[in-house]
């Protein structure tokens, strides 16, 4: 859960250093999803259920890619060998090693939510038709389908026992950078435009890899590298630059989809314009099954850099004063295209900073936040600051693991497994999330009016409440005030809550262990700690809820158990989601929980 900047000056060396940021009775549930629908899936054992023919049938129109998911806590159990368990809970620290499982996704599960569990059943699927075929079996058959790229759900959508597996993983990874697109029946209405088309099995690292590394060019993708493309675009998806570009969703220029019928369809701002307007935000493969995306491209920043520092304050009132000051300097010098990511507010009379920024050189990076060091250290009575480091790359090394291997080998963790692709790594602040269990995680916008010198007190006297409770983290790259008006136009143009437009930054409280997984001792998650940690949480972020008169909640990183969750995910957009689920899927195939239409 912790995507601190790690920022180490790289003294004498030809590239500064670069900030490793991103950028889901008993207590668990067995199924992902405990929609009031799920209750017409069949199960195994079941009347109804396929037999031995129906799977070889579905095996043979897909290639022979059909296969059988086997729990891969199997090793676990009574009578298994202690170092194979052992192993696997080492190998839950590895994200890539999950991504590699049928039966594993990132998070493991959430407190009284739900449990990480594997499907009956996986097809690998290599093209549309597999999914098609995928698609017409669950349907044909009332086995619920669930859909994987990246496994990175909070809150259990890509996985839920006794289901078909849709992967995309394994067979649909491949990107291509396309010079002069135009979207399908948009010829002479569009200007042709510089874009990538991205496989759905594909993660962010690929498309960085083949977008920025290679071609010279940036694509507006997640922080974390491990996350899927097309999960990210369907919940909307926020990078560490989307201040400067928008989000991931609001990119997006054309997707093939699978829809409920077994239909492949190419769609559009043109072919199909409210399911693809869907398609950027509405939430999970709620509306069917993507195959691929292909998302615009831009110009890539000369450099791309970020800044780290911790304050400590030596008193209540010094840390009050630190916290108006910090948003006074955030208002002033920060809230523009150029900064993204996160400010830490405690847990403790302190703030940590770890920032990102784009289109500025290092010189101007550290001029910029100098008044906010100068003003701390102008105070040495009232304050610690450690010695903030400021360090940037060309844009085009940013994602280059070879030049981190040459220069900084300490500050990414690279994919060792056994075939790994050249040049796939994560930031070591998010591999802490690899088999994470949640207990708790809540978000909130924070709108740009609370940092005015009216409202900023209210603001003031919210973080400070809440970060005496719990370490609150402002991510001010997934609140667009202050983006330029093109990202904004984008942006509006999805069915994402509009108040994103206004918001200066998304407020986090969240609480995990990892990794961690109920029923295998010495393994198990530390429920009562947990119930006490969602509490404490509950608790810090209620001061911060308390800002806003509607809920307003990203999608993509929200409760389990949020309230309103239609207004807080989608404001006054749900009606037309609802209008659009209703026409593509009727019948309700496609199910995750709090996704559009499982109200009934």
């Amino acid at each position: 859960m912790d995507r601190r900047t790690v920022l180490k000056a790289l003294a004498g060396l030809p590239l500064a250093g670069l900030p490793l940021l991103s950028g889901c009775g008993s207590p668990m549930c067995g199924f992902a999803e405990r929609s009031t629908q799920s209750t017409r899936w069949v199960r195994p054992g079941e009347r109804g259920w396929p037999g031995p023919a129906d799977w070889a049938a579905l095996r043979q129109s897909v290639g022979g890619r059909l296969v059988r998911v086997q729990s891969p806590f199997a090793v676990c159990e009574p009578g298994a060998g202690a170092a194979e368990c052992a192993d696997l809970f080492q190998n839950l620290l590895d994200p890539f090693y999950i991504q590699e499982k049928a039966g594993l996704t990132q998070t493991l599960g959430w407190t009284d939510a739900w449990t990480s569990e594997p499907s009956a059943y996986a097809v690998l699927a290599a093209s549309s038709a597999d999914v098609a075929a995928a698609v017409n079996f669950a349907r044909e058959h009332r086995v619920r389908p669930v859909v994987k790229g990246g496994g990175h759900s909070y809150i259990g959508a890509s996985n839920a026992a006794d289901s078909l597996l849709i992967w995309t993983r394994p067979n649909m990874r491949s990107v291509e950078l396309l010079d002069n697109f135009v979207p399908q029946g948009g010829a002479g209405q569009v200007e042709p435009a510089t874009a990538v088309s991205v496989g759905a099995g594909a993660i962010w690292i690929d498309a960085y890899n083949a977008v920025t590394t290679i071609a010279g060019r940036y694509v507006q993708g997640g922080g974390c590298t491990t996350v899927g493309v097309a999960g990210l675009v369907q919940g909307g998806g926020f990078g560490s630059f989307s201040k400067g570009f928008g989000t991931a969703a609001a990119n997006l220029l054309e997707a093939e989809i699978v829809t409920a019928d077994g239909t492949a369809r190419v769609v559009n701002a043109f072919q199909d314009p409210d399911l693809f307007w869907a398609l950027k935000g509405g939430g999970g493969a709620t509306f069917g099954v993507l195959t691929r995306l292909t998302l615009r491209t831009h110009e890539l920043p000369d450099y791309l850099g970020g800044v780290s520092a911790t304050i400590t304050a030596s008193s209540g009132a010094a840390y009050r004063a630190l916290v108006a000051q910090m948003l006074s300097f955030y208002r002033q010098n920060l809230l523009n295209p150029h900064w993204g990511e996160q400010i830490y507010f405690g847990q403790g009379p302190k703030i940590t900073v770890a920032m990102v920024f784009q289109g500025l050189d290092p010189a101007q990076a550290a001029q910029t936040w100098a008044p906010m060091f100068d003003w701390v250290t102008a105070r040495p009575g009232d304050y610690t600051l450690t010695t903030p480091s400021v360090g940037a790359l060309p844009g085009q090394s940013y994602w280059d693991a070879a030049v981190y291997e040459r220069y900084a080998p300490g500050e990414i963790v690279p994919d060792h497994l056994l075939g790994a692709p050249a040049g796939y790594f994560c930031w070591p602040g998010d591999a802490v999330d690899a088999g994470q269990w949640l207990h708790a995680f809540e978000s909130t916008w924070l709108s740009q009016q609370l940092l005015t010198a009216q409202r900023q007190p209210a603001l003031v006297d919210a973080l400070v409440s809440a970060s005496q409770l719990w370490q609150v983290r402002l991510h001010c790259n997934k609140g667009l005030a202050g983006a330029p008006a093109n990202a904004l136009a984008w942006t509006a143009d999805t069915p994402m809550n509009p108040t994103v437009l206004d918001a200066f930054a998304l407020a986090i409280a969240a609480a995990n262990e990892q990794p961690a997984y109920p029923g295998i001792a010495g393994h198990e998650p530390d429920f009562a700690q947990g119930w006490q940690q969602a509490e404490t949480v509950a608790d810090a972020m209620a001061p911060l809820r308390a800002l806003r008169e509607r809920p307003a909640s990203y999608v993509g990183e929200t409760d389990y158990f949020q309230e309103d969750w239609q207004t807080a995910f989608w404001g006054d957009n749900y009606s037309r989601l609802l209008q659009v689920k209703e026409r593509y899927d009727p019948d309700g195939l496609f199910v995750v929980h709090h996704g559009v239409g499982t109200e009934t």
